[in-house]
């Protein structure tokens, strides 16, 4: 097993934002966390079945107020308390994209987040995951003991079309660059 970390770019409305920061408002951002049965920056594909399951497990993170990330990744499976940046209230699969709702914590590297919000600038955020990987052609298939551990706000971001929003607006995703279904993967 290797710990497996995906990025993503978040996108978000930056007036909403940066008022809700200045109101004290709880900054909440929706948006693409991850994509299923797409080949992503670091030339992985996560099976959509695989990802159902992992998201039904995370679930019980989040019912729980567990689900918490950092501020860049870590290069353990812990999710370290002295960095939380945020809790993911909501994952959610429409199709093949996996779905996020982030409430940025008042932490130090919450902070951070909303300094880099508040300039207008946009993180990125990445999946922190245990699993093994079969490569299939130029890609790298995760395979079915993937364990997703948090997602964290990251620089650099690796899944194509990965946007945030803050909560309340409307989000109109890319088409897919690729999508690869079972069959296309024989």
């Amino acid at each position: 097993m290797k710990l497996l970390k995906e990025f993503a770019t978040f996108e978000y409305d930056k007036d909403e934002a940066k008022t809700s920061i200045s109101e004290g408002k709880p900054l909440i951002l929706k948006g693409i966390l991850q994509r299923c049965d797409t080949i992503n920056q670091n030339g992985r594909i996560y099976p959509r079945d695989i990802l159902m399951r992992e998201l039904e497990n995370y679930n019980k993170l989040i019912r729980e107020d567990r689900a918490f990330g950092e501020l860049d990744h870590a290069d353990s499976p812990i999710v370290n308390m002295k960095n939380l940046c945020h809790v993911i209230r909501k994952v959610w699969l429409e199709g093949n994209i996996v779905y996020g709702q982030v409430e940025i914590l008042e932490t130090p590297s919450g902070d951070i987040i909303k300094a880099v919000i508040k300039a207008g600038c946009r993180p990125g955020i990445s999946s922190r995951a245990l699993g093994s990987l079969k490569k299939e052609g130029d890609a790298n298939i995760v395979q079915d003991d993937l364990q997703i551990i948090c997602w964290d706000f990251v620089s650099e971001p690796s899944t194509p079309g990965a946007f945030m929003v803050t909560e309340g607006k409307e989000f109109n995703p890319d088409i897919l660059t690729k999508v690869f279904t079972k069959s296309d993967r024989v």
